[in-house]
């Protein structure tokens, strides 16, 4: 009997795959510093994005990109637009801080600088007469020579295309208190309006 004494493994076959190369980590040199990956579509769409400066919380620094319903305004974004009432009005503020309506498109005081101060938050300042369309925590509609939190106003747009602004600050036994104008181009207190009530709804018509 002869016997074998070579390995019996030697004569299987071998895997013929080839192995794995794994590149080797080398620590980042100190001239090449570490980059966040940059989402291209995003840092794109972002161009052109800051608006004009001039606003009255224009020093917040809060983060773009955030979406609110169809509307087209972040913070910062200043707007200079007369709003036309349903009743066919223009909204304007005098240079004593009275708010009412008025018939002629050509008034100064009826240009107005809207101003983002928050997500759907805005402050609306008389250009000609510097007050800022306010509501009091009675629902008084006024001019505010200084701005402060009876001039921040939720902005809506309805169903029908028209815009809604309501105070962000104060209620009326849990109800919104809105601008509004009647039809004699009056201001109406907010405790008697409603988001359905036509005398709050105005046309933003950009100057």
């Amino acid at each position: 009997m002869v016997v074998c004494h070579q390995p019996l493994y030697r004569g299987r076959l071998q895997p013929t795959s080839p192995r794995l190369q794994f590149p080797s980590l080398q620590p980042p040199s100190p001239s090449s510093p570490l980059r966040a990956p940059v989402n291209s579509s995003l840092a794109a769409s972002r161009v052109g994005e800051t608006g004009e400066t001039g606003g009255p919380l224009q020093s917040i620094g809060v983060p773009l990109g955030r979406h609110v319903r169809s509307y087209n305004h972040l913070q910062g974004d200043v707007r200079r637009r007369k709003l036309f009432s349903f009743q066919k009005f223009f909204l304007r503020i005098d240079t004593n801080g009275r708010v009412n309506g008025t018939k002629s498109k050509d008034d100064p005081l009826s240009i107005l600088e809207i101003t983002s101060v928050d997500v759907g938050v805005v402050a609306i300042k008389g250009l000609g007469s510097n007050y800022y369309l306010a509501i009091s925590r009675k629902g008084e509609l006024y001019g505010a020579r200084e701005f402060g939190i009876d001039c921040t106003l939720k902005e809506r747009i309805e169903e029908n295309g028209y815009n809604t602004y309501a105070s962000a600050e104060w209620r009326n036994k849990k109800r919104q208190m809105f601008v509004g104008l009647s039809v004699q181009g009056r201001p109406l207190r907010g405790k008697k309006t409603r988001r359905r009530n036509m005398a709050t709804h105005f046309l933003p018509i950009m100057v």
